[in-house]
């Protein structure tokens, strides 16, 4: 295959408002994708995209590619995605062993028996929200505003001990934040994410200031204790661990509440097959992960020289596992195209694979559910309530809307 073939350029406008056509493409006629920057490689199939993600071969450390000098010689500082440089790395970008000393931490907040015991609160949250949007009586509503965004922040700042009075300065940090994950950013925007980093890094240090003095029987608190019982948490790590938590606890619930009610909205059929059928919400959300997924893509570095499909990848390189066009891949979903929320064996890649498959995907399915089944049970009639183009945020590697703007009957 010719490397002329195709250009990739998820930036531009129409790609990203619509990313699919441009990954069946891909996947069809060049699966290993030479991409735009010397030594960057772009998957489109589901095979290679979970071979890199399981494969110990391909590290999520950054700083182990060829191009970390490059990007970050472009913004002064370092490459995107890399915000402290004598910091400690949230456990996204490290690998074996510092991983998984990080994650062991964390995980136990995480499992699905915790999960299931959050639900009831997680189902009243809901209800006030909705509650609220139904008594003011406009008979429209803003999902991404009025229900997406304030779920999953709360949830997650109740978790770590956030003081409600604190969590609505986290949303234009965590903004600026993410588009720091983006392959490739400009100096405008990596300063500005760096600004956030600082930010949050500033505002967690004096919350854990407070709880050494204070402990209470939040996330934090018990972080603390284990690294004041010396399991090698330093406060560093500690701080990148907080930001981490707070930024992705809530990030791709957002992109799966708002995305999957687009997605319902513009399949009436199968909305209408949900409303009857709420037992189906589990498969449901599933293939509304798997539909328009809101994680895009993640990369890893290559650890030595090896082929894939094909193709020789040298060690040094950077591949990127474009989990979107993986989920619509026929080679493993039948009719991939088709939304189908009765879909099974449903082995999507929304939320990774691997040892860095996401820690809170039982937070973000519980969260999806009960928003979802809550607002077509609540919110009868629900269609679109502007005929101009949908605005997508700007970060490539994150899929979400900035609004979805809807109305309804009684």
């Amino acid at each position: 295959m010719s490397d002329t073939v195709l250009e990739f350029n998820p930036f531009l406008p129409e790609v990203h408002s619509d990313p699919y056509p441009a990954y069946a493409q891909l996947r069809e006629l060049d699966p290993v994708h030479k991409g735009m920057f010397p030594g960057v490689w772009i998957l489109t199939r589901y095979a290679d995209c979970l071979q890199i993600l399981r494969d110990p071969r391909f590290s999520s450390d950054s700083r182990k590619s060829e191009l970390f000098e490059l990007f970050r010689e472009m913004v002064g500082q370092q490459s995107p995605g890399l915000l402290e440089e004598n910091r400690a790395r949230s456990m996204l970008f490290v690998d074996p062993p510092d991983h998984t000393r990080l994650r062991t931490l964390v995980n136990k907040a995480f499992t699905p028996r915790v999960v299931e015991s959050l639900r009831p609160h997680m189902q009243d949250i809901v209800d006030e929200l909705l509650t609220a949007v139904l008594e003011a009586g406009s008979g429209t509503m803003d999902v991404v505003a009025d229900l997406a965004y304030p779920l999953p922040i709360r949830v997650i700042c109740e978790m770590l001990g956030v003081p409600p009075e604190d969590r609505e300065v986290f949303r234009q940090w965590s903004s600026d934040l993410v588009v720091s994950l983006d392959p490739i950013i400009s100096v405008e925007l990596f300063e500005r994410a760096n600004r956030a980093a600082e930010a949050f890094t500033d505002y967690f240090l004096g919350l854990i200031r407070d709880r050494r003095a204070h402990p209470r029987s939040d996330l934090l608190s018990g972080l603390i204790q284990a690294e004041d019982e010396g399991r090698s948490l330093t406060e560093d790590e500690l701080i990148s661990t907080c930001i981490l938590l707070l930024v992705a606890g809530h990030e791709t619930t957002v992109n799966l509440i708002g995305n999957g009610v687009l997605s319902l909205l513009r399949h009436p059929q199968e909305m209408g097959q949900l409303r009857a059928e709420p037992s189906l919400i589990r498969t449901a959300v599933e293939e509304l992960l798997r539909y328009d997924a809101p994680v895009q893509l993640t990369g890893r570095t290559v650890l030595e020289d090896m082929e894939i499909g094909g193709r020789p990848i040298d060690k040094g390189h950077q591949v990127v596992a474009v989990l979107g066009a993986a989920n619509r891949d026929p080679a493993q979903f039948p009719d991939p195209d088709r939304l189908d929320l009765g879909r099974n064996d449903n082995r999507h890649l929304a939320f990774g694979s691997g040892i860095h498959f996401c820690l809170g995907a039982p937070l973000a399915r519980a969260e999806g559910q009960v928003a979802i089944a809550t607002l077509l049970r609540r919110v009868p009639r629900i269609e679109l309530a502007t005929e101009e183009e949908l605005e997508w945020r700007e970060t490539v590697t994150l899929r979400g809307l900035k609004s979805l703007p809807v109305r309804f009957g009684g």
